[in-house]
């Protein structure tokens, strides 16, 4: 697969780190990023190459010319004036499905598993979605789920985009699913775009914005999927960023969130452990955070280890709560995280419930399943998703069935929350007599 690399940009955020060379040239860790993306590209053997460069191109030409010196292949396309995100795409002969990066951004990727996803999902555009640390600030995809579609399933994830907020949208609860920046296009995408950009763009049709003008307006077309993953990528827009980037870098985190490599993971129950236990809860309002859970949590996503809900939640089966409002609940978690910097891997939940008689239940989720803990089948589901080594993994919660949902899944230790989830984490996890390695 082709490779489209975007780096024109002139990066004014970052200016008082380096100025005298376009961003994608900044150095972490000794080397540019533009060098490090290439690098972990030839890893997953995609050598075909062409990188948009304008600001201070010659930089970027001079150091990498044909590629051969790095066992790649690289052509260049010159924007002599700024053409936006998307610009160039229009302009380049692009005949096949290729994929797309900023050259500003750190990230090591598994992208053999990006590239099945979109072919498997038959998609014009597969977007590259995460959780970060400052989800208020960053543009948001929202996918569809689906309620479980055989007896005693999970609910569905299909994947399929169905709205995007931009940072100036009006949101109130949202979940924490960043578009990361790397997509996998289908020229049939541009060739749809086309037909609308030149009549909203009558004095610059040349000047396009690869959000507003082509991914945004086609979402209805149902043919966008995002790819979730909770590898790491960190764009360079700050000097704060670039100096966290380059810690990790230094101490292997980077290279040790690649899907490639096996995972580590701290399961976290819900009710009781991170929000006050306030009976069944069946709306956003009842749901409020238990003190230190973001401090915790935050502790968890710098150690690399993946923080990971699995909960279970027989409000869907008793009929007292449907999908949609418990979406809403988890947006509101999500959401009063993300306003603290900290983040969730992943959210797991079980609908079922095995009792019945309740007003309004809802017969097809009354089951004994396989993922209600105490049995393990969510953490099952989770490791399985991300590649995570249950024997290296970790599991809290307020009950026995947590404790035991731990225990059957293979985890190395299972521990009951206590007095709270922080003085859990930092008692249970922070040392090295544990395997962990929590800052």
């Amino acid at each position: 697969m082709k490779v489209v690399i975007m780096a024109g940009g002139m990066g004014t955020r970052i200016q008082s780190v380096r100025s005298d060379v376009p961003k994608p040239m900044i150095e972490i860790c000794g080397k540019p990023i533009l060098l490090h993306q290439i690098e972990n590209l030839k890893a997953c053997g995609l050598t075909d190459i062409t990188i948009v460069v304008g600001h201070l191109g010659n930089a970027i030409k001079d150091f990498f010319k044909d590629g051969s010196e790095f066992g790649v292949k690289i052509s260049y396309f010159t924007e002599e004036t700024p053409l936006g995100t998307a610009g160039a795409l229009f302009k380049m002969d692009l005949k096949e499905d290729f994929l797309l990066l900023c050259g500003d951004v750190i990230f090591d990727i598994d992208f053999s598993r990006f590239i099945k996803f979109h072919q498997e999902h038959n998609a014009w555009a597969s977007l590259m979605v995460h959780p970060n640390g400052h989800p208020f600030d960053s543009s948001l995809i929202v996918t569809e789920t689906l309620p479980p579609q055989e007896k005693g399933g999970l609910p569905v994830e299909t994947n399929r985009v169905i709205a995007w907020l931009s940072k100036e949208d009006e949101r109130l609860y949202y979940r924490n699913l960043v578009n990361a920046g790397i997509e996998i296009i289908s020229p049939e995408l541009l060739h749809e775009a086309k037909k609308k950009i030149i009549p909203c763009h009558p004095e610059s049709p040349d000047k396009i914005d690869l959000d507003r003008d082509v991914l945004k307006p086609n979402i209805k077309n149902g043919k966008i999927f995002a790819y979730h993953t909770t590898e790491y990528i960190k764009d360079m827009g700050t000097p704060e960023r670039y100096q966290e980037t380059e810690s990790d870098m230094k101490n292997g985190k980077v290279h040790a969130r690649n899907l490639s490599v096996k995972q580590k993971a701290v399961f976290l129950d819900r009710d009781g452990t991170i929000n006050r236990p306030d009976g069944f809860i069946t709306k956003p309002k009842q749901f409020e955070l238990l003190p230190g859970v973001a401090e915790a949590i935050k502790k968890i996503n710098k150690s690399g280890y993946l923080a990971i809900v699995v909960t279970n939640q027989p409000v869907i089966a008793r009929g007292e709560c449907s999908f949609s409002e418990l979406q809403k609940i988890h947006n509101k978690m999500e959401t009063e995280l993300g306003k603290e910097g900290a983040y969730l891997d992943a959210i797991y939940y079980c609908p079922h419930h095995t009792d019945k008689g309740f007003a309004g239940e809802r017969i097809e989720y009354k089951c004994d399943c396989d993922c209600r803990k105490p049995k393990p089948g969510m953490l099952l589901q989770a490791a399985k998703d991300f590649n995570i080594d249950l024997s290296r993994s970790y599991m809290i919660g307020d009950s026995e069935n947590d404790i035991e949902a731990g225990k059957r899944a293979g985890c190395r230790e299972s521990f009951m929350v206590g007095n709270g989830l922080l003085e859990c984490v930092e008692e249970n996890l922070r040392f090295k007599k544990h395997g962990a390695s929590f800052a």
